[in-house]
């Protein structure tokens, strides 16, 4: 009887340990080390990966690619004439702007920083809607900040609260490009869709709808630094777009 019992008592302890090492390796462990969640406007290095075939001329063309021509390949250096096509009219404002930028900081990219100003209209106007101060700080210029936080404190002293959700981002094009000195300045026009609603101290809905989209359009200035180590581009001025 106690041999048998012992041998069970063994084989249970085995599988308990086995149990506990599959889900370690399954679902991992937390260090509190991870890192939070980054500002939209900083450019991450992209993943190493293994390279795939190449061709005579030396551009790497992913397995199975039809043919295109080397100028629109991704890596091919992209002609002065059409750096910002889709992006700008050539030989308007904008363009200069651009071209301007480019010059005082190679590492400005277009696609990636129109890709964070989408996200981070998305998290300042979320962040606003529900008074989120510490969100807004790291995305706002420090006046800019000042009036949202202002307003987020007006009402809560009148006890309302505001629920916003986003449905979608129709619309994030470049309206003006310039470089100030050593800051550069860029205007995005919006057109989005979203859900919003005020409500009062006893949950009332006292503005907007809980359940209807309304399309919204703002005119958004971000603005940076070329010359600082700072990545990051923040929101220096804001009116409602037509």
């Amino acid at each position: 009887m106690q041999d048998s019992f012992d041998a069970t008592t063994i084989i249970f302890a085995l599988l308990a340990v086995f149990v506990i090492w599959k889900l370690r390796s399954i679902l991992g462990t937390r260090s509190g080390t991870e890192k939070p969640p980054s500002n939209p406007f900083v450019s991450r290095a992209p993943e190493r990966v293994a390279a795939p075939p190449r061709r005579d001329d030396n551009i790497v063309v992913l397995p199975g690619a039809p043919d295109i021509p080397v100028a629109t390949r991704e890596g091919a250096p992209a002609s002065p004439d059409d750096r910002w096509k889709g992006f700008a009219e050539p030989g308007s404002k904008t363009w200069t702007g651009l071209d301007a930028i480019a010059a005082a900081d190679p590492s400005f990219a277009v696609q990636p920083f129109l890709d964070g100003a989408k996200a981070a209209y998305e998290m300042i106007v979320s962040a606003f809607a529900a008074g989120n101060r510490p969100v807004l700080e790291n995305l706002l210029a420090k006046d800019v900040y000042d009036s949202f936080s202002a307003a987020i404190g007006e009402r809560e002293k009148r006890g309302e609260k505001v629920e916003t959700t986003f449905v979608s981002i129709d619309k994030a094009v470049i309206d003006d490009a310039e470089l100030s000195g050593r800051t550069a300045l860029i205007t995005l026009r919006y057109a989005a869709q979203i859900i919003t609603a005020t409500r009062g101290q006893d949950g009332a809905v006292i503005e907007g709808s809980a359940d209807k989209v309304i399309e919204i359009k703002d005119i958004w200035t971000y603005s940076r630094d070329v010359g600082s180590r700072d990545p990051n581009w923040r929101l220096t001025a804001t009116r409602t777009g037509s």
